[in-house]
């Protein structure tokens, strides 16, 4: 992968297309080399068969370098390797994700996925995927994990604004500060950060209650 991770970053999931992708160019060079050593058998069947052989190499090249990388805060997409292409989806961007896959795709380990972003392009699907629901799986565990790894940050942060306000404050605190800290506890209780009953003692500390 030649984008690189930002910081705290892991690499969860590293997978790209099926090998069948690569089976029809190198089955349409092996029959061409079957024809062409039946028929001419000299050196000019040799030079053709030696440069036919780069369009199976070229396909094979790009094949390895079009990956997708999942890791704890992002879907990365590279394509290419002459010329080179890269997107990016943040976790916290998508929306959905989705795969399906046909009998052969059953039995030989392959199927497309669906992924259902808020950016402008709105849905992405990408064809005859190495294990789609593998993909799926980890993109889903992914974002439950992100999800509670901010909710978590709020909240350590929101207690220890609370701890400095308390340690810091020694008289009555303004009724403009007591209004932001509420604000900050409703929007911890509405992503579910902290409970209703959390909510109500942190609320009646503020209050003076």
């Amino acid at each position: 992968m030649r984008t690189a991770l930002k910081k705290d970053e892991k690499i969860l999931l590293i997978t790209r297309q099926h090998w069948l992708k690569l089976v029809l160019p190198f089955f349409a060079w092996l029959l061409l080399t079957i024809l062409l050593i039946w028929w001419l058998n000299n050196t000019t069947a040799w030079i053709i068969i030696l440069l036919a052989a780069l369009y199976p190499l070229f396909e094979y090249i790009n094949w390895r370098h079009n990956l997708w990388s999942v890791t704890n805060l992002r879907i990365i997409d590279e394509t290419g390797f002459f010329t080179r292409y890269s997107k990016e989806s943040p976790l916290d961007k998508i929306n959905n994700v989705e795969y399906d896959q046909s009998v052969w795709g059953r039995i030989f380990g392959f199927g497309n996925v669906d992924i259902q972003t808020a950016a402008e392009m709105g849905e992405t699907k990408y064809l005859l995927i190495h294990h789609p629901k593998l993909l799926k799986d980890t993109i889903t565990h992914a974002q439950e994990e992100y999800k509670k790894t901010q909710l978590t940050s709020q909240a350590n942060q929101l207690a220890e604004a609370i701890a400095r306000t308390n340690a810091t404050i020694t008289t009555q605190p303004s009724q403009q500060m007591i209004a932001d800290e509420l604000d900050k506890l409703f929007v911890l209780l509405q992503k579910g950060a902290i409970t209703q009953e959390e909510y109500l003692a942190q609320k009646g500390k503020l209050m003076g209650s």
